[in-house]
């Protein structure tokens, strides 16, 4: 099989619903990480780029096609998104080559009769792609970014509603904007070990830089993958998003602490909060299946954490157990993702509203769970990975008015850059905006 029958067969088991895009396409190219290493970035590239862009690919396709991508055989549909993905944005792949491996794939795969209208297609598109018009942004701005950002109409007209034209489209903007991955170095390294550590990446062709908004936060780029990384296999560090590292920041752990994670997994917050506690107190990190757990106890060795038990526990069951246990509870509550797109492209095709509301159902559920969790006086640390009031702001409120808690400032606890949007108790942090994910965050303290 050649690259492009691989991104085929990608997109065609996506197009079946039953896995995410990020987690197939990373199975595949362990399946075939005997390629080299071009191939494998483009395997990535084209899948990516081509769920990535599919309503500006599906909205060029229906200009093109006399057959509307809806009701086209779903091989076709998948090779024809694929290739016109590379058309559009990929300048150095030569159009006729593209154009010509469709062709020979349509025919590998049984579609010899098909044959001239994939060329007829492809070729077209090829000639005409610098005079394609596009919805105009003045008279039709919804349709334009829906288009232009390949967003849902729908989700579009909800940011727009929620933070504004502009910040609307500067999120948009930042969801096709490829980000380095985040690292969170261990704190219990001296200084001079973290600098080395950053120095031996660097000679071995690693972009690294220092986070503005956490010291021990580092943004790298041009790693042949983080396992390969110094430092990895000995736990210096471990994959976070700068955002959930702010949760346990912001948290105000102290020595001897207990600290209960109800939703912990892959236990990015529950390990942060163990670090902070270096060896002191203890973590209870739970999630709802061993599939999970196991996740957390794989990552609690590698960073070499004793003071973290994990547990199997739904979330949606209080364990008595853990009743005025908490000196902190972290509730990362199961939530719409909205916040991450820009790393997990399919999301955005998978939520609708209908789910919105079902989300927050759930989230008030374990709520009225683990609540109970926090000892009087106790910080609960609330979080999702999501841009949706309904999920944040005015669960916030739903909490303190009929959970016992209220807001508390986490300006002390910011980087300066945040302080005065967080003075509130809580903060959205919007993908284009701020150098995070999509998230939010509030602190509040029980009564």
């Amino acid at each position: 099989m050649n690259s492009r029958e691989i991104v085929l067969d990608i997109l065609l088991e996506l197009s079946k619903g039953n896995e995410y895009s990020n987690i197939l396409i990373a199975a595949v190219l362990e399946k075939y990480d005997y390629l080299d290493s071009r191939e494998k970035a483009f395997i990535k590239r084209v899948s990516e780029g081509t769920i990535e862009r599919r309503i500006q690919i599906d909205y060029v396709l229906d200009r093109y096609s006399k057959v509307p991508v809806r009701k086209m055989k779903p091989l076709i549909r998948e090779l024809l998104r694929l290739s016109t993905y590379q058309l559009l944005f990929m300048e150095h792949v030569p159009d006729a080559a593209v154009c010509n491996e469709a062709v020979k794939l349509a025919k590998k795969r049984k579609f010899q009769s098909l044959q001239g209208y994939v060329n007829g297609v492809l070729r077209s598109i090829a000639r005409g792609k610098a005079q394609i018009k596009y919805p105009d942004k003045q008279n039709a701005r919804t349709e334009y970014l829906s288009v232009c950002y390949s967003m849902p109409v729908w989700l579009v007209e909800h940011y727009t509603i929620a933070y504004g034209e502009d910040v609307c489209e500067k999120i948009l903007q930042a969801y096709l904007q490829r980000q380095p991955v985040s690292i969170r170095l261990d704190e219990r390294m001296t200084q001079e070990e973290q600098e080395t550590l950053l120095s031996q990446w660097k000679h071995n062709g690693v972009e690294a830089a220092r986070h503005s908004y956490l010291p021990y936060a580092v943004t790298v780029q041009k790693t042949d993958g983080i396992r390969s990384l110094e430092g990895y296999e000995s736990g210096s560090f471990a994959v976070q998003d700068v955002s959930s590292m702010l949760v346990v920041e912001v948290a105000g752990i102290k020595a001897g602490d207990t600290v209960i994670d109800v939703c912990a997994a892959p236990g990015g917050k529950a390990l942060h909060a163990a670090a902070k506690l270096n060896g002191t107190g203890q973590v209870i990190a739970c999630d709802v299946t061993e599939y999970k757990t196991d996740k957390i106890e794989e990552n609690r060795q590698r960073l070499q954490l004793p003071n973290v038990s994990v547990r199997v526990q739904d979330a949606r069951k209080a364990d008595q157990s853990l009743v005025d246990k908490a000196d902190v509870l972290i509730a990362d509550v199961p939530c719409s993702g909205l916040g991450v797109i820009g790393k997990k492209q399919d999301i955005k095709y998978r939520v609708t509203q209908e789910s919105l509301n079902e989300i927050v159902q759930l989230q008030k559920e374990i709520l009225q769970n683990v609540t109970g969790y926090v000892k009087p006086g106790g910080i609960m640390m609330y979080s999702t990975c999501t841009m949706n009031p309904a999920e944040n702001e005015k669960m916030v409120q739903w909490i303190c008015s009929e959970l016992g808690f209220k807001p508390e400032s986490m300006a002390p606890y910011m980087p300066r850059a945040l302080q005065k949007e967080a003075e509130k108790g809580y903060i959205q942090l919007l993908p284009g905006i701020h150098e995070t994910d999509g998230f939010f965050l509030a602190r509040l303290r029980r009564k």
